[in-house]
């Protein structure tokens, strides 16, 4: 993962409260388009098991679409990175307020959401 996308990971780490892999996971399938959890696996080199249980998570965030059968796809981040981020304050019983850190994190990665949906032919249409 670049550089740009280790520090979009960290700040989804601090802010939202993901792990390191529901981050990763997160930033590789908004920038790379849907994919199952075998692919998410091999390409952060991390266990197929872990792969899944991180995209679960962040289905339960707000942040995936579950299409079934370990296929998974990303909200719009600007979107998604808000969900998880009021998710992670209502889990610690705080009340959610503006967050100009979580606000980046949709704004840096929309270009490449937008493009790699573009690229694979899934937009408005869902994952080929």
């Amino acid at each position: 993962m670049a550089g740009t996308h280790d520090g979009i990971a960290a700040i989804l780490s601090r802010e939202a409260g993901l792990d390191a892999a529901q981050a990763r996971t997160y930033v590789l399938i908004a920038t790379g388009g849907a994919m199952d959890a075998a692919r998410v696996a091999g390409e952060l080199g991390i266990g197929e098991d872990e792969a899944l249980a991180a995209a679960r998570a962040l289905v339960a965030l707000g942040g995936l679409i579950d299409y079934g059968n370990g296929r998974f796809e990303s909200m719009h981040p600007r979107f998604a990175a808000v969900n998880m981020y009021r998710k992670s304050c209502e889990a610690a019983g705080r009340e959610p307020s503006r967050n100009d850190a979580i606000d980046g994190v949709g704004a840096s990665l929309e270009d490449e959401y937008d493009r790699a949906r573009d690229m694979r032919g899934t937009r408005g249409g869902g994952a080929r």
